[in-house]
């Protein structure tokens, strides 16, 4: 049909009929393809939802839910030494945290707190458009409630399931807990940097008190970490940890919690921050034989999650003492034995960028740390250095002790000399090297470094109170994590002359008295067995003749005490030895008298502490209390005094040993001028130097050694090896302790000798000393001259 111009509305709507069957099946298939999407998206969501909810942790136990808190080990006067933890925390009541702290953190973290019901509809739509903004979940808008849910329950993860969770969350624990229990839960959960968990344990880590004594400006620094504690650390980024106090002081201004007078004086005010301590730094040996204790006692889960409060008989300040004795004098040790060179060289010197540490006023440099270093220029008088970011100088004479080069392990012929040496000789431009602190001051151009280098040679401290067996001080090697092996309680050594005193002891037991004779000379002994001669000599290579056991002791000689074991016997020894607390097996032989039994040093020194005791046995011992963090006492220590050697013998070996320090082997401590016994102790081949020393209140004892049992060098004997260290820990600790004398027991007496016959002195004595005896044992005859021929001395076996 031609077309006229006209439209014909019906012929334009055709009807279903005249529709082709196969268009009409396309928009069946169209509706029904909607109508699945539309069922999938809601069985999707539903789905989506019902995974949230049934995943969705119990907040049934939140009531009487308490956060894992740290077991805390303390010394003396309550003196925090440690923790264990796998979160360190200190349970504080919302009744002991200052308002300004909690206001801060409202402040700052949720403004509305006290108005919402879990969650904050206009922070949370603010967050969500900045999202979609970013294309990305960058955004917090968490609630104090919601970052609590997120802390108890989930992941940190940024993504929307665990964001719907949070929310869901936040609502059910508004229902259960008040606004002040969740802000208790809070601020006793929350991450506050440098592995502290809540206020409390932050306040102590930060400014070394308790959140109940937080000023202002302090509570506006803490409640600035949460959002970031690692950007906004004082030790890391002093700057940013500022500008987010202001931020802080701002926002309380801005809540009406603070005035801006206040906000102006507490921003001007400086904060004082705690030297961030190194986990166990002090204490790192006793802290892991705390552990050991705990775990194999408790758990743990107990220990590392349930709150025990440890009370120790650790005095911390004589630990830290003990660990400043080992430390300097075993450096001094390996520097006496050579320099062994740089580390290693770099060429990459120009580039440094020294960062501004005048800024901190912080030195960043701890007390007796040795750290890495590079020159980065040399002249003959001083070289210039690098470390930490700080440039420094060390001079001449804080290096010249690396003119003498350890070129290997033999300390004889290893051994290099540079005479004369200039500070080019000895460093190199692009050497990396260990260095020293000698001077900070905040207001200098430069510091002055001295040159180190960590020492190979080992040692050991332990410390005693003879009254009661308390472990006051213990070091268990250079660097505990160099090496965790405790050689205070671990290692078993031949303490050589240390052990003398044993035999001593027995002798006076036995009826000797200190003023009796015996001959100091040459012997041998044959091994038919082994076909084997033994030839023991004197320390010097010399021989002394008639002496008395005062002398022997005193000047430690090998043959007089041979001897005096020989008349003793072994087996009294070995028993008078068990009988003071030493359960190391010992040699059945002769050469007992020289210390070749392996002891420990723990052992020995509370063996010695039995004479320092008036012969009371206190068996060592570290913890006095362990309690639950609900105060339940679940340990205590029981002292069980036992009276094993009479105060007779043990004043008279005592009296004896201080001889040892007047004028024997240990004179060098005499400079401390305190009432002191003591006995020195080297092995062979000065393998291993030992001495213990004591007073009427305190016992230590030192061991100076290689692992590997190598000679410590030509001469080191233990004068000049562990006595020093002994001296620098005494010298110290003198200061929290009283002199006293020892005492005197009422059945000893006082006789004049003739110290050549160790007879009662007359107008012919030459040589009168005063000696003790017991009452009833001292010497009635009158001295006699000697007329013995010269060859007696000479009484060798054939």
């Amino acid at each position: 049909m031609p077309y006229n111009g006209q439209h014909n509305k019906d012929k334009l709507t055709p009807s279903l009929n005249q529709i082709p069957l196969k268009n009409r099946w396309d928009k069946k298939k169209i509706a029904l393809a909607i109508l699945i999407f539309c069922a999938i998206f809601i069985l999707s969501g539903v789905g989506f939802i019902w995974d949230i909810v049934r995943d969705l942790p119990s907040i049934e136990g939140l009531k009487t839910y308490e956060p894992s808190t740290s077991t805390r080990v303390y010394g003396e006067n309550k003196a925090l030494i440690g923790q264990f933890a796998t979160e360190r925390r200190i349970l504080v009541p919302l009744v002991k945290i200052p308002k300004y702290l909690f206001q801060a953190i409202i402040a700052v973290e949720d403004s509305r707190f006290l108005e919402h019901g879990g969650f904050d509809y206009w922070r949370t739509l603010k967050a969500v458009l900045n999202d979609i903004k970013s294309l990305r979940l960058k955004e917090g808008g968490s609630t104090i409630t919601q970052q609590l849910a997120r802390s108890l329950f989930l992941s940190p993860e940024k993504h929307l399931k665990r964001k719907i969770k949070e929310l869901i969350l936040a609502t059910k624990i508004e229902s259960v807990l008040s606004k002040d229990e969740i802000l208790e839960l809070y601020l006793n959960q929350i991450y506050l940097g440098h592995g502290s968990y809540g206020v409390q344990a932050a306040s102590k880590l930060y400014f070394g008190k308790d959140v109940s004594d937080l000023t202002l400006a302090e509570s506006a620094f803490l409640a600035g970490l949460p959002k970031a504690p690692s950007e906004y650390s004082p030790f890391v980024n002093p700057e940013k940890a500022k500008q987010r106090q202001g931020v802080v002081l701002r926002r309380m201004v801005s809540a009406g919690f603070i005035s801006e007078a206040q906000y102006q004086e507490a921003f001007k005010q400086n904060l004082v921050f705690q030297k961030l301590q190194k986990e166990d730094e002090v204490s790192p040996y006793f802290m892991e034989h705390i552990r050991q204790h705990l775990i194999s006692k408790y758990g743990e889960e107990a220990v590392y999650r349930g709150g025990l409060i440890v009370n120790t008989s650790l005095n911390l300040e004589m630990q830290t003492f003990a660990t400043e004795a080992i430390k300097s004098g075993l450096r001094a040790i390996d520097k006496r034995q050579g320099y062994r060179g740089a580390a290693g060289h770099t060429d990459v010197v120009e580039n440094v960028k020294p960062r501004n540490a005048f800024f901190l006023q912080v030195n960043p440099f701890g007390k007796d740390e040795i750290f890495d270093g590079v020159v980065i220029d040399v002249t003959e008088s001083f070289a210039r250095v690098q470390a930490k970011g700080i440039i420094g100088k060390i001079k001449l004479e804080d290096m010249a002790w690396a003119k003498k080069r350890l070129n290997g392990k033999d300390l004889k012929n290893d051994v290099q000399y540079l005479e004369k040496a200039t500070a080019k000789q000895i460093l190199n431009k692009g050497d990396m090297i260990k260095l020293g602190l000698k001077k900070f001051d905040p207001g200098a151009r430069e510091y002055s470094f001295t040159l180190e280098q960590n020492p190979l040679v080992e040692g050991a401290l332990v410390a005693l109170d003879p009254a009661t067996g308390g472990i006051k001080a213990m070091v268990g090697g250079y660097d505990f994590k160099r090496s965790e092996f405790n050689r205070a309680l671990l290692a078993k050594r031949q303490p050589g002359s240390a052990f003398k005193p044993i035999i001593y002891a027995t002798a006076l037991e036995k009826g000797k008295s200190p003023s009796d004779i015996i001959i100091d000379s040459p012997v041998i002994y044959k091994d038919a067995e082994l076909d084997k001669i033994w030839k023991p000599e004197n320390y010097e290579g010399k021989f002394y003749g008639p002496i008395s056991l005062r002398e022997a002791l005193a000047h430690s000689r090998n043959l007089a005490t041979i001897k005096l074991l020989e008349e003793v016997g072994i087996s009294p020894v070995i028993e008078f030895g068990q009988r003071v607390g030493i359960s190391s097996p010992f040699q059945h032989d002769l050469s007992l008298a020289l210390g070749t039994s392996s002891l420990g040093l723990l052992e020995l020194s509370s063996a010695y502490s039995v004479f320092a005791n008036q012969g009371t046995l206190n068996e060592p011992y570290s913890i006095e209390s362990v309690t639950d963090q609900h105060g339940k006492v679940l340990e205590t220590h029981e002292n069980h005094p036992r009276e094993v050697v009479s105060k007779e013998v043990s004043y008279m070996i005592t009296n004896m040993l201080e001889d040892v320090i007047q004028k024997g082997t240990a004179v060098r401590a005499r400079e401390l001028g305190r009432h002191i016994a003591g006995k020195t102790g080297t092995t062979n081949d000065f393998g291993d130097a030992w001495f213990i020393g004591y007073t009427p209140k305190l016992v230590t004892g030192v061991w100076v050694g290689f692992d590997d049992r190598r000679s410590l060098g030509d001469r080191e004997a233990a004068a000049s090896v562990a006595l020093p260290v002994w001296i620098s820990f005494m010298k110290q600790a003198f200061n929290l302790i009283p002199d006293v004398p020892f005492s005197i027991p009422e059945n000893i007496v006082y006789a004049k000798i003739d110290s050549g016959t160790g007879l009662l002195s007359d107008e012919n004595s030459e040589n009168t000393t005063t000696e003790p005896f017991i009452k009833g044992f001292q010497p009635t005859t009158p001295s006699k001259k000697r007329s013995s021929s010269y060859t007696e001395f000479y009484n060798i076996d054939n």
